[in-house]
């Protein structure tokens, strides 16, 4: 869907072209791509490229995304959904390194679940982390998602199956955290 949020702080809007240079140059560290399933490591200005093409913006709200923009400063991350095979959207994100530690990415996720919720009837977001990423899985528990297993997932970037933790947030769950 083409929409775009706005936080305290960031802008969530849809992905473009110009945005590739960007994106290669914070996911092509591998403390960022190590943390992701479906990014590859070295990655490319043509890597970002070919994924920018693949972008629509009238997808539905389970394949859809934002690119995380801080005013002077430009894209800094990304916050996207995908259909998972069990019908549920799977959440997932990542932040370039220089903005780590600084609130950004619970802003965004609290938006796009924000979102998400109010575009869909979903009763149910996933996601997940590998289990090397603490900082991911309290951003997580901080919104009020709860892990429901482990499971083995292939990272790209590590070329291997990861131990990952598997995380789901309820409908019901959000809607009390937000009224509180």
């Amino acid at each position: 869907m083409d929409v775009s949020l706005t936080t305290r702080r960031l802008r969530l809007r849809q992905p473009v072209p110009r945005d590739a240079e960007r994106i290669a140059l914070f996911l092509n560290n591998f403390a960022v791509s190590g943390n992701l399933s479906r990014v590859p490591y070295p990655y490319h200005l043509a890597d970002a490229k070919a994924w920018l093409a693949t972008w629509r913006p009238d997808e539905p709200p389970d394949r859809t995304g934002f690119a995380l923009d801080l005013p002077g400063e430009g894209l800094i991350g990304q916050v996207s959904y995908h259909a998972g095979n069990d019908g549920a959207a799977v959440l997932g994100y990542w932040l370039a390194q220089p903005f780590w530690n600084r609130g950004f990415m619970s802003e965004a996720v609290a938006a796009a679940v924000d979102w998400y919720f109010a575009a869909t009837a979903a009763d149910r977001i996933r996601s997940g982390v590998f289990h090397f990423n603490q900082a991911s899985l309290r951003i997580q528990r901080k919104l009020g998602f709860v892990e429901t297993g482990e499971c083995q997932l292939l990272c790209l970037a590590r070329g291997e199956e990861v131990r990952h933790i598997d995380t789901e947030l309820q409908r019901s769950v959000w809607a009390e955290r937000r009224v509180a």
